[in-house]
């Protein structure tokens, strides 16, 4: 077991790395000498998390209050400081849930990522896997950079890392090591660590059928287009938005992107690179899909040269006029769910 004082010393200083505020610390100082006070009254000389919670019942009731359903969000931050004291305890870093931010790399460790990321590119990966592997394998970095650097990378440490993404849902875990493992590989091949380190992070593979994925069905589809008001500019362009995703499967994304170069008219199809993949897909231009992006391009659409269009978004920086639909946030979301 390891002292109060100890143990606070080593979690101050990686909430300090993982950039927490320092009106936050002031409040966590503020708790964790209260709780020392709490284990000097009765003699307790280690951490242990039956003592801290003892001091988070004695400081606001807590037990009582939870059987009876009253608790304040303030009796649960005590609780949260005990935890991650606890957490800290036992797996020397700061898990998910009470994380924060993480800390910018040095000079070296960004150095270091973009030769990966440049690495990811040349053997072909999208732009957005290379993406958001560089920034999960900056977080692994900076992870390593409180335990003697990358060069001393071993199974300790990725044990460690792992145990940091307690709380994500395991597709989330899966992305994560496999950017880890991307990396390491990487790592290795450039002699910044030892080829064995990637036999130390584990596997977390999620099946396809282990989420029930969201779904509209023809009906509810059906009801949202007939909701949609196409006397007026806006409708037009909902309509046209809906109608992109629904009848051709296009990604939110990708209809955002939209330029009048991926209509062919006389040949009735569309041409779109997917942001995701980075392919181009040759899709048929559907009488009713074509018939509204017209509707809304004669009699929706203002004549603009910002980047955004006046759905209610910025439009600060300059956008081409060259792109054909600007679409709010929700579209997005409209576009990850399944239409059957």
């Amino acid at each position: 077991m390891t002292r109060l004082s100890v143990l606070v010393s080593g979690l101050e200083a990686e909430l300090r790395r993982l950039g927490y505020k320092d009106s936050t610390l002031v409040w966590y100082q503020g708790c964790w000498r209260r709780m020392q006070r709490h284990f000097d009254a009765r003699g307790v000389e280690e951490f242990s998390l039956d003592a801290a919670m003892a001091w988070v019942d004695d400081a606001c009731g807590f037990f009582a209050k939870e059987q009876a359903g009253t608790l304040k969000q303030t009796d649960v931050y005590l609780f949260r400081v005990a935890q991650m004291l606890q957490d800290y305890a036992v797996h020397g870093a700061v898990l998910r849930r009470y994380s924060r931010s993480v800390s910018k790399l040095d000079t070296g460790g960004a150095a270091t990522i973009a030769v990966f990321q440049a690495h990811l590119r040349s053997t072909g990966r999208s732009v957005s896997t290379v993406r958001t592997y560089g920034t999960l394998a900056a977080e692994f970095l900076a992870f390593t950079d409180t335990r003697a650097g990358l060069g001393c990378c071993d199974a300790a440490v990725i044990g460690a890392f792992v145990a940091t993404l307690t709380g994500y849902q395991v597709k989330t875990v899966e992305q994560k090591l496999c950017a880890v493992r991307s990396f390491l590989r990487f790592a290795a091949a450039a002699g910044l660590v030892d080829g064995a380190c990637l036999d130390a992070v584990p596997a977390a593979r999620s099946t396809r059928g282990a989420r029930i994925p969201s779904v509209w069905d023809p009906g509810e589809v059906a009801a949202i287009v007939a909701a949609i008001d196409r006397d007026n500019p806006c409708g037009k362009r909902d309509y046209a938005i809906i109608l992109l995703i629904t009848r051709l499967g296009l990604r939110g994304i990708d209809v955002k992107r939209l330029e009048f170069a991926d209509f062919d008219w006389p040949g009735n199809r569309l041409l779109v690179t997917q942001a995701k993949t980075g392919h181009e897909v040759r899709l048929p231009l559907l009488k009713d899909v074509g018939w509204a992006v017209i509707d809304y391009l004669r009699h929706g659409r203002r004549i603009v040269t910002a980047r955004r269009c006046s759905c209610g978004t910025p439009r600060r920086s300059a956008r081409s006029p060259t792109r054909i639909i600007c679409i709010r946030s929700w579209s997005n979301t409209l576009g990850q769910r399944t239409f059957r």
